[in-house]
């Protein structure tokens, strides 16, 4: 079947994977951010390096695969108005340019070493992707069964949805307190405030409401394996809600969400088989755990009737329970144990991605959900006005 030109259409979910794909390198090119020095090199030194001495072929496959995903989103992000032969081009020189950006700043990270080597794999990683996708960019955009199943079964404004909604298996992957519960970044953030910096904040609470005790009051009130059972399911309650709230009636939402919560613990059974010491599977999955992905997905599924608004609603309020709960909760020690099980020095600018990916994602989703509540609820009141 031939496409004609005005049956082309631009995917703005391709632009937005592309966004978020290059901001994952820049993090993972940069991660720690900190420890920045001057050596008094200039920052395009690198491109006149020898090669490197001590060489491994992990290294160089790595920074290969790392930006074939890169080159072949840039592709498909400029489809149709770039096609074929200009778009790898452009793949490739997005790649180099992207590339060549953060090798130059490594020159001033302690932990990282500028590499023309480097430079090249993600150039040629940036130049297959875009090789190997573009044969397929109008069979996957225009008439793909991936675009075909998106449009039937979400709708057209759905784009940040999905893209929130793929993001969650990876923003569940970290160890943390509570399964599903990693988004403790306000008690990170209070942590690595100065004692004398949280005194000073404290002396503006009331002295009545003694809020250090807090924590030890709240931990007392429910056994553990029940406030892990409230954590994780108010969380995946949540995720599953937003992942079907744009989808169209004849969209086979619960098969949707059973997808989303089978293909979230297969890739935390994965990751944790392959960051822990001991080799576990599901040393994550304690009686609160279970019971709580058992009553999340229940709630998610009996939630499909409901209005829209009333549902977005619903899942802004369980996020928020969940956030106060896991960032006032205290600690328990059996964490610490799963923690010092995580291999933290294997692939340690993925773990970090993981562990901001865990902390950013439930202000993303709650961001968007309040603001559909809102506009659901504005749009009722018009129409009763009406």
């Amino acid at each position: 079947m031939t496409i004609k030109q005005w049956q082309r259409r631009p995917s703005a979910f391709s632009r937005q994977a592309l966004a978020a794909y290059a901001a994952l390198v820049v993090y993972g090119s940069l991660y720690p951010f900190s420890g920045w020095r001057s050596l008094g090199l200039g920052p395009f030194a690198y491109l006149t390096d020898p090669i490197p001495q001590y060489l491994t072929v992990f290294d160089v496959v790595t920074n290969v695969l790392g930006y074939m995903p890169l080159g072949a989103l840039i592709v498909l992000a400029l489809y149709p108005r770039w096609r074929s032969t200009l778009a790898v081009c452009a793949a490739l020189i997005g790649g180099a340019l992207l590339s060549g950006a953060m090798e130059a700043i490594q020159t001033y990270l302690p932990t990282r070493v500028a590499s023309n080597l480097d430079l090249a794999a993600n150039a040629f990683g940036a130049l297959v992707g875009g090789v190997l996708i573009a044969p397929a960019t109008s069979a996957l955009l225009d008439r793909g069964l991936l675009r075909r199943m998106r449009f039937a079964w979400f709708e057209r404004d759905a784009a940040y949805v999905i893209g929130l909604s793929a993001l969650w298996p990876f923003a569940a992957m970290f160890p943390a307190p509570h399964l599903f519960g990693g988004d403790n970044l306000p008690h990170v953030l209070w942590d690595m405030l100065d004692p004398a910096m949280q005194d000073a904040i404290l002396v503006w609470v009331p002295a009545a409401w003694d809020i250090e005790s807090w924590p030890d009051q709240l931990n007392a009130l429910l056994p553990d394996d029940s406030w892990e059972a409230l954590i994780t399911s108010t969380n995946l309650f949540a995720v599953l809600v937003l992942a079907t709230l744009l989808t169209r009636e004849r969209a086979p939402r619960i098969r949707l969400m059973i997808g989303l919560v089978l293909t979230t613990l297969l890739a935390k059974a994965g990751v944790t088989f392959m960051q822990s010491r001991s080799g576990l599977f599901f040393d994550w999955a304690t009686d609160g755990a279970r019971e709580g992905i058992a009553i999340g997905t229940v709630a998610g599924v009996l939630s499909v009737s409901l209005p829209r608004g009333l549902r977005a609603s619903l899942a802004g309020g369980a996020l928020v329970v969940a956030l106060v709960l896991s960032n006032l909760l205290p600690v328990n020690p059996y964490f610490d144990i799963v923690l010092a099980d995580w291999r933290q020095g294997r692939y340690l600018h993925f773990n970090g991605l993981l562990d901001w990916l865990a902390w950013v994602w439930p202000y993303a989703a709650l961001g968007w959900l309040a603001s559909f509540a809102e506009h659901a609820w504005l749009a009722r009141r018009r129409a009763k006005r009406g």
